[in-house]
């Protein structure tokens, strides 16, 4: 069963042992955010702040929703323990059968409305995350809810949120992004304002689904019905023509003017970087401000990876390639984005079929939606198990030669996010993308292919059974791996 909103999403979390209530006053102001990140980097529970300095009891925070894959297996009502495997295929599954949203007279979001100077952002606990951001960044983790004015597709994403003052939004606004495309290309030529709306703490599967990366066309709030099994429950927001989740605990309406800009920055991003610098981005007007009693704000410090700006993609882009690459016939056995290199690369499992296949099956990762993002790609022989970064990261440096194995093209699309661009090529958006070709050259004589030597390849089938079933026989603790 689906949960109703966020709220039975934290009670489940706490039953598994993946929350931990911290009761103690808590300063919004660099201590919050330290807290989210420690337990980020120790694998500690998500801790869901209940006193904030300065703000009345019952204003809350939950930091870290989604850091593991522990709690998207959560959020997804899979079994805590699912696999990163059982993950990926879930998702690929589920979203084939795409669910439409149902839209309702109203709902927990409409508990409490502000409009118009009684809308205040820093009513809630926007918390000043790291040291040298450029301001209090109120969106983290959330939705930003807009439209196409052609064809109405609606779009779900998240694309960070800095508090400029009580009325005034300032985020991260990319061309390559939909709120980008949407804003410089049909928006602001026309001269129109573009109408938003931010949903902070959604029911669990919503917020994951809007930072997946979807293709454009599709609505988001479709796929997550999917993957829930049942349709996201909509309700119409009080000033702006568009529809949020109604068991949202906050949302935040108003518009994005043509043309105005002011600076946005630096943050704490998902790279494990700061960018360093300020930079003039378009602004977000509010209008009204709708929230629950006893709001929750939900919220995650980025950094150095693993955290919730890793993780959900990781399981999104891997599942969305590898259906892909087998829509397109190439004969992958499993796709995976790890985190923990920030999502800048790709490991493809496959057969390798012809001479200098890998070339064009990395080509195929790049054409993708998610293969935007991705700037180096690996290709290993099919016996090589993708989401296991020991078996990745042997096979890299024993399989790819390094001056035949690996093949650099420059000038392609990037982001200023990515750290080891110099500022001419941040400003102009230009990067590069790598292939590092890992499979034994197709050409070579079979008795000239080393054999690998592990403990699946190197002993009979009977033996391997017989030491795994008496593992704990031997002394060691636990199950045999």
């Amino acid at each position: 069963m689906a949960f109703r909103d966020l709220r039975e999403y934290i009670d489940r979390l706490e039953q598994e042992g993946e929350l931990v209530r911290v009761g103690a006053e808590v300063d919004w102001d660099l201590e919050l955010g330290g807290i989210v990140r420690r337990a980020t980097e120790t694998k500690a529970p998500a801790p869901f702040f209940e006193k904030i300095k300065g703000y009345p009891p019952g204003y809350r925070a939950l930091g870290a929703p989604v850091a593991n894959y522990r709690r998207i297996a959560i959020a997804m009502g899979l079994p805590p323990d699912s696999s990163l495997e059982e993950l990926i295929e879930f998702y690929i599954t589920r979203k084939k059968d795409p669910i439409k949203p149902m839209v309702v007279s109203s709902g927990p979001c409409k508990e409490v409305i502000d409009r118009g100077d009684k809308a205040d952002l820093l009513k809630f606990p926007a918390p000043m995350l790291h040291l040298g951001d450029g301001g209090r960044y109120i969106g983290t983790y959330h939705i930003i809810v807009t439209k196409d004015p052609d064809t109405g597709w609606v779009n779900w994403g998240l694309y960070r949120l800095m508090v400029h003052d009580s009325r005034t939004l300032g985020g991260l606004v990319l061309p390559m992004q939909h709120i980008g495309m949407l804003y410089y290309e049909k928006y602001e030529p026309r001269n129109q304002a573009m109408e938003f709306a931010i949903c902070f703490g959604t029911e669990p599967v919503s917020n994951l689904v809007a930072c997946f990366g979807i293709p454009m066309g599709i609505n988001e709030a479709d796929v997550a019905g999917a993957v829930r099994g049942q349709p996201v429950e909509l309700v119409k927001c009080e000033t702006v023509d568009l529809e949020v989740p109604a068991s949202s605990e906050i949302v935040v309406e108003g518009i994005m003017p043509p043309h105005e800009r002011r600076d946005e920055g630096p943050f704490g991003e998902y790279t494990g970087f700061s960018g360093n610098v300020a930079r003039p981005m378009p602004v977000y007007k509010v209008t009204a401000i709708t929230h629950r009693r006893d709001p929750i704000l939900t919220t995650c410090a980025a950094g150095v990876p693993v955290d919730d700006t890793q993780a959900p993609l990781a399981v999104a882009w891997s599942a969305e390639i590898l259906e892909d690459l087998r829509q397109r016939e190439f004969p992958v056995r499993m796709v995976y984005v790890p985190p923990e290199y920030s999502l800048f690369l790709c490991a493809v499992s496959t057969k390798v079929p012809y001479t200098n296949y890998a070339r064009k099956l990395a080509g195929a990762v790049w054409a993708t939606k998610a293969g935007t993002h991705i700037h180096y790609v690996a290709v290993f022989d099919e016996d090589v198990d993708v989401t296991n970064l020991t078996e990745t990261v042997h096979a890299i440096f024993t399989r790819c030669h390094p001056i035949r194995g690996i093949y650099q093209e420059a000038r392609m699309p990037g982001t200023p996010l990515e750290p080891y661009l110099d500022p001419q090529e941040k400003a102009n958006k230009s990067s590069a993308t790598c292939l590092f070709d890992c499979t034994w050259p197709k050409d070579w004589p079979a008795q000239n292919i080393p054999s690998k030597i592990s403990f699946q390849t190197s002993y009979p089938a009977e033996l391997r059974e017989k030491i795994q079933a008496n593992w704990r026989r031997y002394g060691f603790k636990g199950e045999s791996p």
